[in-house]
């Protein structure tokens, strides 16, 4: 089999990208890739996702920032994955593994898809075999040259890819059941045990190697496209992983476990804006001290990934790195805990001596501390300002209004976390909201004040606030953009089921794109729009 990896013969390198700049005028949108149209009922990085680039440099845009792209765990959560390395599987293109000759035509029907929604489950049920398919016709007619790429990969990416194809082979063995449910061989990676089911499962950590190599072939596609047509991709790394994860079963080490992988300490974070008990993320907390000693090996693994992937990344729950709300394993909510100091100025500095300068963005939202600011500013990092949460009791309310913003900073309307601008400005309910009634139409007196406006058009209100805003970057959420209400929310904090579905139902419409592009033009954010296709 004639293939040409030269994708993924060459590493990546750091400092020699293009030209796309957080520190330049610009905007973008936010929409995660499982949310783009599609025929399979989940969106993925065929040709819907090379004809949104296109549309995002026509309109003027600089940036496509998205959630993180690696395989969902939990509630089809992508801040609970089972890999912080792996690509997710399900966003391969069958249209691209059809033109390989991995795949027939009559592969490529589909039908019974919900609009609007992704259906996790069946676009799994459908994709999988096919998947498999591709993976069969790849092994049977991969030559000489196929193979030494093969290779060349697995050697490139060692530090994660053959821990997360064994996992994923034995997470598969026992129907989805959590490691530390495995035998107690496999659950404490006894040596023994790890030969025997790698002799056992070979073909099935074949093919997990497989979908890696295919993600990282197609994505390499995907920002090739988005570079042509001078658009930069933001990328989204959680500071926590996932308990169920191949990171944290290969490495125990680095967590707070005991002797059987049960969590000693959880992260999360306190009651806040989004919820009235906090959030309580389960995730394993950081045995930080072991962390230091190894010279933060695993940070800067995970950090050269993500840039081999984005050219600018947000840092989730930035304060993380200041200090975390460390909760007793057991707890049911987030409210009782404790603030625990987190070695960050050591971890970045690190970072910057090994990988050189970074465009990192620190998602710097929730108690935001003197020392979390101070953080922030001795690396350079631009903040964030999100609108929605400028006219409310926030603690930081008024530095969030556009007329503060400084010019080190990414301005929003919303977030993946917050409703639609749409939803927000309507909502009245208070059953799961922070806000009391009387806070809520206090709220929306002062956004109309403020925005001199009536409230018919809000979210083009907001979006012209954050384009005339003097941060260097704004970036819509594509929901505000088409004007949505709470139906299209992409997560409610605190909930573990019905988020992360909502799906565009086609493409954004033309009068929306030149409304798009003539605020951005007429606030200075409009990039020179690359080449053509």
């Amino acid at each position: 089999m004639r293939a040409d990896y030269q994708f993924d013969r060459a590493s990546v390198n750091l400092h020699n990208r293009p030209a796309m700049k957080l520190g330049v005028r610009s905007a973008g949108v936010l929409l995660h890739i499982t949310s783009l149209p599609g025929r399979y009922g989940i969106g993925d990085l065929g040709p819907e996702a090379h004809s949104f680039i296109d549309m995002l440099a026509d309109t003027g845009q600089s940036w496509w920032q998205m959630l993180p792209v690696v395989p969902p765990g939990y509630g089809n959560s992508p801040y609970a994955a089972i890999s912080a390395f792996a690509g997710n599987p399900m966003l391969l293109s069958l249209e691209q593994l059809a033109k390989e000759g991995l795949l027939g035509p009559e592969d490529l029907n589909a039908s019974g898809f919900p609009a609007g929604r992704v259906d996790f489950e069946a676009a799994e049920r459908f994709k999988r075999p096919l998947l498999r398919r591709a993976f069969t016709a790849f092994e049977a007619r991969a030559d000489r040259a196929t193979r030494r790429d093969v290779s060349a990969f697995r050697r490139r990416n060692a530090g994660w890819l053959e821990d997360y194809a064994l996992f994923a082979a034995l997470r598969d063995h026992h129907a989805g059941a959590p490691w530390t449910q495995w035998e107690p061989g496999l659950r404490d990676r006894e040596p023994a045990a790890l030969a025997k089911a790698r002799c056992s499962l070979d073909a099935d950590i074949r093919f997990h190697r497989f979908l890696q190599l295919q993600f990282s072939r197609q994505w390499r596609g995907l920002r090739e496209r988005a570079h042509r047509r001078g658009v930069g991709l933001i990328g989204d790394v959680p500071i926590f992983v996932a308990h169920d994860s191949a990171d944290v079963w290969a490495r125990p080490e680095l967590f707070w476990l005991d002797k059987k992988g049960c969590q000693l300490k959880m992260a999360g974070v306190p009651p806040d804006y989004f919820s009235k008990t906090g959030q309580l993320w389960g995730n394993p907390m950081y045995r930080w001290d072991a962390m230091r000693r190894r010279g933060f090996d695993w940070w800067i693994m995970r950090l050269r990934a993500a840039f081999e992937r984005f050219d600018a990344v947000r840092l989730d729950h930035f304060i993380g790195f200041y200090n975390c709300w460390e909760i007793p394993g057991g707890s049911l909510t987030a409210e009782r805990g404790r603030w625990v100091r987190a070695p960050g100025a050591e971890l970045f500095a690190r970072a910057r001596k090994e990988l050189g300068p970074l465009a990192l963005i620190a998602e710097d939202l929730g108690v935001v501390k003197p020392g979390v600011k101070a953080l922030r500013d001795r690396f350079g990092l631009p903040g964030v300002r999100v609108l929605q949460m400028a006219f409310g009791t926030d603690a930081e309310a008024e530095s969030y209004k556009p007329h503060s913003h400084p010019r080190l900073c990414v301005a929003y309307t919303g977030t993946h976390d917050n409703d639609t601008s749409w939803g927000w400005f309507n909502d009245r309910s208070t059953d799961t909201s922070t806000r009391t009634p009387a806070e809520i139409e206090s709220e929306r007196a002062g956004v109309l004040r403020y925005l001199g406006t009536d409230g018919r058009e809000i979210h083009w209100d907001l979006i012209r606030h954050a384009f005339l805003s003097a941060a260097d970057t704004a970036i819509i959420p594509a929901q505000d953009l088409l004007g949505l209400g709470s139906e299209a929310r992409m997560n409610r904090p605190g909930t573990a089921s019905g988020n992360w579905g909502w799906r565009l139902e086609g493409p954004i419409s033309e009068p929306i794109r030149r409304r798009w592009l003539e605020l951005t033009e007429t606030y200075g954010r409009a990039s020179a729009r690359g080449s053509k296709r």
